[in-house]
């Protein structure tokens, strides 16, 4: 069940983070600003938990959280402003 809480969290952090990237002139969008933020999310989370060596579905502690919620924060504002960025560049020519 852990782990469950665990990729909630990421997704929605990656969802916010994404949605804060869309604030810039990256954004598609808030419904694609979101689902591509909350892919991010959970990818970059996923990899911050293996990278920290976290367990997947370890205890509910400040750390275990903190991490997924910077993890997915980052993840989808990254993600999404890359492929706004790509989008925009695209469009562009």
């Amino acid at each position: 069940m852990d782990m469950f809480i665990n990729l909630i969290i990421q997704i929605i952090s990656g969802a916010i983070g994404g949605n804060l990237a869309g604030l810039s002139k990256q954004g598609m969008g808030s419904g694609l600003n979101t689902v591509i933020g909350g892919v991010g999310g959970l990818v970059l989370g996923q990899i911050l938990t293996a990278v920290t060596g976290m367990p997947a579905g370890g205890a509910m502690d400040v750390a275990a959280v903190g991490s997924n919620i910077v993890g997915g924060g980052v993840g989808g504002l990254v993600l999404t402003f890359v492929i706004g960025w790509i989008k925009n560049k695209m469009a562009a020519k």
